[in-house]
């Protein structure tokens, strides 16, 4: 039998697994080494990936996710797209100041999920995966009425199906075979705050029944109890995109959905919005410069021209991945297109977008027809990158595009731009 991976659980201290992993690369150059830990440490991540780790996850670990990491690490198509988890190891932000991006459709969504977090209205947000779906959910609690009570999450996809009903609903002892104790489920744990649905669009049938009658009438019935119990729970609903496509095939209720997008967000895929990746780069890189064993680093033209190029299948999450493997291993005091080498490799020159002026302000200046745009709509684009740049502080915004504060909530207004967008 020939050995296609190596799990490593890390039971000895830091140092010491990182000797084996060297020592195991070592012997094995090529084969991939896939570290499992509980320490959510960053410094431990950089020293294991130097030591020649190809992967780094934190337990818990769900099945699905172990089986996706296995996958990208033996697989040569994966492997080179440089899709490696590791964003978990730094601190996701909690607003909406902290999300990067001046693209009219992703300010757009972030305005309506703006909106939506002041209210107690449900919220289904879709995006394809790695979109920040994740980091949206974080900050709309944030800035919500119910920002101090409890945030509650569930991946519908990361749980065996016949064990979700519990883990919603709670159950009672001797329920079913193996029900040895009372259990409560998150509905009841995330009573007077948030419960956040991942992968909703995996929810089994008979679940998404009960689903209906819980946000129709907002009680809970553990699975062999005779009483129900009245709570009060706002539903952030995730899935990637298409789940209406489930509705018309049966796979997913129409009447669920339409409780639960009483608001809907979606975010556009990085591929849609490619000028905001220059100011994402740098973001990451700043974030990815704090952590213990690394440190500040630039980039250069021609690395942000070889990550503009590519249309990053994994999103975000992915990019910031990618940059937090090629900060690990960098030298210098910037990065450049030698610290991608396997995503140069994925890229022909044929295939490359040439970078312009346009790309990096994130400005069309033409319409489709070959014509000028109009200068009240150029004037728009120019707010909401600002705005999305300079993460709106009105002031800052205000001071870089040379005009007064009241001025600028002028144009806001006669330009019909949120502040949010």
């Amino acid at each position: 039998m020939q050995l296609g991976a190596i799990i490593l659980d890390q039971w000895v201290p830091g140092d010491d697994a990182c000797a084996l992993i060297a020592e195991l690369k070592a012997r094995r150059p090529a084969l991939p080494i896939l570290m499992l830990t509980t320490s959510s440490s960053p410094l431990l991540a950089v020293e294991a990936m130097r030591a020649g780790a190809t992967d780094y996850l934190i337990k818990p670990v769900a099945p699905e996710r172990l089986l996706q990491a296995l996958r990208s690490a033996t697989t040569r198509e994966t492997d080179a797209i440089e899709l490696q988890p590791l964003t978990e190891k730094l601190g996701a932000p909690l607003d909406f100041d902290s999300m990067i991006g001046a693209a009219p459709a992703f300010r757009a969504a972030l305005a309506v999920a703006a909106k939506a977090a002041r209210t107690h209205s449900n919220v289904m947000i879709e995006g394809e995966s790695g979109t920040g779906k994740e980091m949206l959910v974080r900050a709309m609690h944030a800035a919500s009425p119910r920002a101090k009570a409890a945030l509650r999450t569930i991946n519908a996809g990361g749980i065996p199906a016949n064990q979700i009903e519990s883990a919603l609903f709670g159950h009672e002892k001797g329920a079913f075979a193996g029900a040895f104790e009372r259990h409560v489920g998150l509905l009841q744990h995330a009573d007077g705050g948030t419960l956040v649905i991942d992968e909703i669009d995996r929810l089994p049938e008979n679940v998404q029944e009960r689903m209906v009658r819980f946000v129709e009438r907002g009680e809970v019935q553990p699975i062999g109890a005779r009483h129900s119990f009245r709570v009060d729970v706002r539903v952030i609903a995730c899935a990637n995109a298409g789940i209406r496509d489930l509705v018309e095939t049966g796979d997913f209720r129409a009447d669920l959905l339409a409780l639960l997008t009483q608001t809907q967000v979606t975010l556009p895929a990085l591929r849609e919005r490619p000028a905001d990746i220059a100011a994402l780069a740098r973001h990451f890189l700043a974030r990815i410069g704090e952590q213990p064993g690394l440190r500040p680093l630039g980039i250069t033209d021609g690395a942000l021209a070889l990550l503009g190029a590519y249309d990053w299948p994994g999103n975000v999450r992915q990019l910031q991945a990618t940059l937090f493997r090629a900060a690990v291993f960098c030298d210098g005091e910037a990065l450049t297109p030698q610290d991608f080498p396997n995503l140069s490799s994925l890229i022909s020159e044929s295939h490359r977008r040439v970078p312009s002026v346009t790309d990096g302000a994130g400005i069309t200046l033409f319409a489709a027809d070959g014509n000028l745009r109009p200068l009240e709509d150029i004037e728009a684009d120019v707010i909401r990158l600002a705005i999305g740049h300079y993460r709106g502080r009105m002031t800052e915004v205000a001071r870089r595009l040379g005009i007064g504060r009241s001025t600028l909530y002028r144009k806001l207004s006669e330009l019909g731009i949120d502040n949010a967008a």
